[in-house]
């Protein structure tokens, strides 16, 4: 892929409920921040934007050579900063952009240049996204494990913290999480999209999953879904995370 097919934006808070600057700590003598845009940097584009309202997230980030972009302090979830950026930096609504969370130093380079192709590929969708495949019944019964149903073609059809596609009735439901796709939180937008999503208020469906892409498809957006091959680490939500990732870098390092 030639670059600047598409962009990135690393929304990058510093404050986090269950790990206080979490994008900061030390991780195999870098800020977790520095992995994850290192990851972004080697994905196919010269474009990568950390999105943050920290000046201290700012200053750190700009130290190792990143591009920043400052965020109001009230955008109420990631892709709203994406989408400040956007218009921000004036980007055209045709424009691909890859949502990257900075909380996920072990993403794949090629798993973010992916969803972007996907994306690419599919002028009538909005958005793309990718899933692997549930590993076991526990992931399947998991409510803090995200479940996408899709139609013959790749498009999303459902998000649900549920297990999903359900046994009829309830019955039977034994070998239903062998059927059940696990959603990884990595998106492509075309930025018009992600103008509308944010100028839309959280529909009900969104609220009673507390998913914020279900929005996208009760607004009538296609969100292309795609198997992603490769194997992605951990996301670091607390010091237990932070220690996981760490010993697979020192692993792989080794």
């Amino acid at each position: 892929m030639a670059d600047n097919l598409f962009n990135i934006v690393i929304p990058a808070r510093y404050e986090s409920t269950r790990l206080q600057g979490k994008v900061l700590l030390d991780l195999a003598g870098k800020p977790m921040l520095q992995h994850v845009w290192e990851r972004a940097t080697g994905s196919g584009t010269d474009c990568v934007v950390i999105a943050t309202d920290s000046k201290q997230v700012a200053s750190v980030a700009e130290a190792f050579g990143a591009q920043v972009c400052m965020t109001a302090k009230d955008c109420s979830t990631g892709t709203d900063r994406v989408a400040e950026v956007c218009a921000t930096l004036g980007w055209e609504p045709e424009t691909v952009v890859v949502n990257v969370q900075g909380d996920a130093p072990l993403l794949p380079s090629e798993s973010i240049r992916n969803v972007a192709e996907l994306l690419l590929e599919k002028p009538d969708a909005s958005i793309a996204t990718a899933c692997v495949p549930i590993k076991s019944r526990e992931e399947y019964l998991d409510p803090n494990i995200v479940k996408v149903v899709a139609d013959k073609n790749g498009r999303a059809l459902y998000f649900s913290r549920a297990p999903v596609p359900h046994g009829g009735h309830g019955e039977g439901d034994d070998g239903a999480w062998q059927k059940s796709l696990r959603h990884l939180g990595i998106y492509a937008y075309r930025v018009g999209a992600l103008q509308q999503l944010k100028a839309t208020t959280p529909c009900e469906l969104e609220k009673s999953e507390r998913l914020e892409q279900l929005r996208a498809l009760w607004l009538g957006m296609q969100i292309q879904v795609a198997i992603d091959e490769k194997a992605h680490g951990p996301d670091v939500d607390t010091q237990a995370d932070l220690d996981k990732v760490a010993s697979i870098i020192a692993a792989d390092a080794g």
